[in-house]
């Protein structure tokens, strides 16, 4: 096994992805996955807590991404997601499409994969909240600009992830919040 090679989690990650995509995640085992890597099964646990996080990245490091870029001053609620919403384009670079790409189908392709991104997206839309909350903005508005940050993400995500599409993640993004800024009006 290799036990002293780095990078064991990308490593696993990729294992599983590969996996998940000829076998199906359901027909794939952490032994499976561990062994495909070069690793045995107590070293995929010290990475992730089971075969379905290696699909997730970390709820803690995601949020910290998305509110690093919340404004420090601002009172417009939708000025502040536009400074997160910069902040999320960093989680998507062009060298990570075919990664996401693949895990989407699979998240596709099951419920309760299905179910987990939208338990992500919806922390993520609690802590928006709170944080927007907490620079004054009144609890309404701080829930509707949190929650539109992460349909604009979501949003974008599906663009980005389609067969074809060749646009930047950013650049997508600001496509769509320009698309939900017009139906406001």
């Amino acid at each position: 096994m290799g036990r002293w090679q780095g990078g064991a989690s990308e490593r696993l990650r990729e294992a599983a992805l590969d996996l998940f995509i000829t076998q199906g995640y359901d027909g794939t085992t952490v032994a499976e996955i561990a062994a495909a890597a070069g690793l045995t099964e107590r070293t995929f646990f010290r990475h992730f807590a089971g075969k379905r996080e290696v699909l997730f990245v970390d709820q803690n490091e995601f949020e910290r991404i998305f509110l690093g870029g919340l404004p420090e001053t601002g009172d417009d609620p939708m000025a502040l997601i536009s400074g997160v919403l910069d902040s999320a384009a960093t989680l998507c670079p062009e060298e990570r499409r075919p990664w996401s790409r693949a895990r989407q189908a699979v998240i596709a392709a099951n419920i309760a994969l299905q179910e987990r991104e939208l338990l992500k997206l919806s922390s993520l839309a609690f802590t928006l909240t709170r944080a927007l909350a907490g620079r004054g903005i009144d609890a309404t508005s701080a829930a509707l600009a949190a929650e539109s940050a992460v349909t604009v993400f979501r949003n974008a995500f599906a663009v980005w992830v389609a067969d074809g599409e060749k646009r930047t993640f950013a650049d997508i993004q600001y496509t769509v919040l320009g698309r939900l800024r017009a139906l406001l009006r």
